[in-house]
């Protein structure tokens, strides 16, 4: 059985974290190297001036024992208090001194051969221990006070550091969403002849990356949208000829091409208004399960209904530009039949629609990085586009459109919509539309854009 591993909080990955445990722990470990050091230092100097006294003070009770004098003051024959370890060195024949308590105070004590006895003498440590002491607290006191200070100065600086790179990040984080007008603007970039540390030349290059990308895409957009709007005049002739010509498979064959390049164009011409964000939402409330109903038919293809819950007889009405939302359900509908296998369905639970097929499922690249213009595979027919339209207009209408692949196999596409609650029982429902099954504004049900999986 595996053992589970604890899983730090996400908070001790953070930069600032780090560079307070770093701080902290590097500003405790020089504090107590430069406390053991003075700790050290003066306790060697303080026991020695208190040796070399004591000794002094051995000495000339020595002489004074030698000539049959009076022994000076807290001096004598094996005093009372007298450390055993130094005594058996004084009996031994040889003096030392140690530091021990005498009579309930610190003392240093002397001591010296004396006819087989310990002559000994003591002076008054209690003083010099007591400095020691207050020494240790004031080092330990100012190290805590240098380990705050620092730790504070040194939050502060790492703070304005992460707080910059959490804004070069958000920034990054709106241009991956489409939003190329952000821009971070570090002051630091401002002034060239500024010197610039490593999150400005960061800043810099994502800003410099975004003007160039905007550029591209804005390029881009204008060359889609001149193209379209090119295309548009001589088609609209072209397909007036075609209609012209006598009656048989020529005729239809040139048709058929005229109406598939027309339909590229008007896919094109939506694409480049999605792109640059000029479309205008006529919201309003429908219900949902007979406006889906209403795209099935008119898309002319054998496509099951579900609707969850639909015995209650409790319609949801959802919030939406009902155009706009017939686009996107023509789109998936038209796909799930031109690249997947029968049957498909569309299943309406609540606010969700979801349009499922039973065929080999969304490709790889179409599930992790989502619907791209004039991609197919497999040789499936298509320019791509459905699925980039559909995906762009449940953005313009505030719905979420999830693509993947049902557990059972095929592919499923998930559109939820924003749900339209009712506060006042007294007013009035939205209004829905006697829809016959024909697209309002000459908006086609159907286009292509799913590839069509290997």
């Amino acid at each position: 059985m595996r053992r589970r591993r604890l899983r730090t909080p996400a908070w001790t990955a953070t930069l600032t974290w780090k560079a307070a445990v770093f701080i902290t722990v590097m500003c405790c470990a020089l504090a107590a190297l430069l406390g053991v050091l003075v700790h050290t230092a003066v306790t060697r100097e303080t026991v020695s001036e208190a040796r070399d006294k004591a000794l002094a003070r051995l000495a000339d009770a020595t002489r004074a024992y030698e000539a049959g004098e009076a022994l000076p003051p807290d001096s004598g024959i094996d005093p009372a208090g007298l450390p055993a370890s130094l005594r058996d060195l004084a009996v031994s024949g040889r003096r030392g001194t140690v530091v021990a308590d005498a009579h309930g105070r610190a003392a240093m004590w002397a001591a010296g051969p004396a006819d087989g006895r310990a002559l000994a003498t003591e002076i008054d440590y209690s003083m010099s221990a007591h400095a020691i002491d207050r020494l240790d607290r004031a080092i330990v006191g100012s190290s805590l006070l240098a380990i705050a200070v620092t730790l504070l100065v040194g939050a502060f600086a790492v703070t304005r550091v992460t707080r910059r790179l959490h804004q070069t990040a958000r920034v990054a984080r709106r241009i991956s969403a489409g939003d190329l007008d952000a821009r971070v603007d570090d002051p630091c970039t401002a002034d060239p002849a500024r010197p610039q540390d490593e999150v400005a030349i960061v800043a810099g290059a994502l800003d410099t990356m975004a003007s160039t990308l905007q550029r591209k895409l804005l390029a881009e957009q204008r060359f889609t949208a001149d193209v379209a709007h090119e295309l548009r005049t001589p088609l609209t002739g072209l397909s007036a000829a075609a209609e012209l010509l006598p009656a048989g498979r020529p005729a239809e064959l040139v048709q058929d091409r005229v109406r598939t390049m027309r339909a590229l164009t008007e896919d094109l011409l939506e694409i480049s208004r999605l792109d640059a964000r000029t479309e205008e939402v006529d919201l309003a409330v429908h219900e949902l399960a007979p406006l889906a109903e209403r795209v099935v038919r008119a898309s002319g293809t054998e496509t099951e209904i579900r609707v969850v819950g639909a015995e209650a007889g409790s319609g949801v009405r959802v919030e939406t530009d009902k155009r706009r939302l017939e686009r996107v359900l023509g789109n998936l509908i038209s796909n799930a039949h031109k690249h997947g296998r029968p049957p498909v369905v569309l299943t309406v639970d609540g606010p969700v629609v979801t349009v499922r097929d039973h065929g080999p499922g969304f490709p790889d690249y179409l599930l992790t990085g989502g619907p791209q213009r004039f991609r197919t595979e497999g040789g499936g027919k298509g320019h791509g586009l459905g699925l980039t339209i559909a995906a762009g207009q449940s953005a313009v209408i505030g719905a979420e459109l999830v693509l993947a692949d049902a557990e059972d196999g095929g592919a499923e596409a998930r559109l939820t919509l924003p749900e339209y609650v009712q506060f006042d029982e007294d007013e009035p429902a939205g209004q829905d539309g006697d829809d016959d099954g024909s697209r309002s504004g000459g908006d086609r049900p159907t286009s292509d854009g799913q590839a069509e999986a290997t």
